[in-house]
């Protein structure tokens, strides 16, 4: 099988650049950060929203307390994916009830990941409201959610791979595209230049 065509959407400058945007949109749309916490979803929305909260001290002085949290459980394709899943601690070191949350991931494709996390989510409290951040919007719902506060929009078939790599899990920071060889998406790629 032949490898993958390579190209990439995001380097470190711009993955540092896309999240300093989203932060300041998160304090311009919730004013302050009275009551806001941010949750990561395993495995690369945990670094990012690490990132997001020292984005938002930056700004305000202050860093929102961040969480951690596993959907494995909550997946609706658990049976498919493996016979025993490995399971990872979910940290909330918060209280969930009454609370304002920022839910961080790397990449929305179908939404089914973000559907599994309100799941979990619920499950420890009754938040007064969540919203959603993610690094790259793919498109391609499968279930009727939108992201609050996108880094970039990238239009992809589905035969596409959005493979975003941070320093914390992988070593090095950016965003690529996989396509099978031959595949053309300048013509994408050419609508998803400037501000996501």
């Amino acid at each position: 099988m032949p490898a993958k065509d390579c190209v990439r959407l995001l380097d470190a400058a711009d993955i540092s650049r896309a999240l300093t945007r989203i932060a300041h949109e998160i304090l311009e749309r919730n004013k302050n950060l009275d009551g806001l916490s941010l949750v990561g979803i395993r495995t690369r929305g945990v670094p990012l929203a690490t990132r997001l909260a020292e984005c938002l001290a930056r700004v305000v002085g202050e860093t929102p307390p961040t969480g951690i949290l596993d959907i494995n459980l909550y997946r609706d394709d658990l049976s498919l994916i493996a016979d025993h899943p490995v399971l990872k601690s979910t940290e909330i070191p918060f209280k969930i009830d009454g609370s304002k949350i920022v839910l961080v991931d790397d990449v929305l494709f179908t939404g089914r990941t973000i559907r599994a996390a309100l799941e979990g989510l619920v499950d420890l409290g009754r938040p007064d409201w969540i919203q959603l951040a993610v690094l790259v919007d793919r498109g391609h719902r499968e279930v009727p959610i939108r992201a609050d506060y996108v880094g970039k929009n990238v239009p992809t078939s589905r035969g596409e791979q959005v493979d975003v790599r941070l320093k914390e899990t992988d070593g090095a920071d950016e965003v690529l595209l996989l396509r099978e060889p031959g595949e053309n998406t300048s013509q994408k790629l050419g609508k998803t230049k400037g501000k996501g």
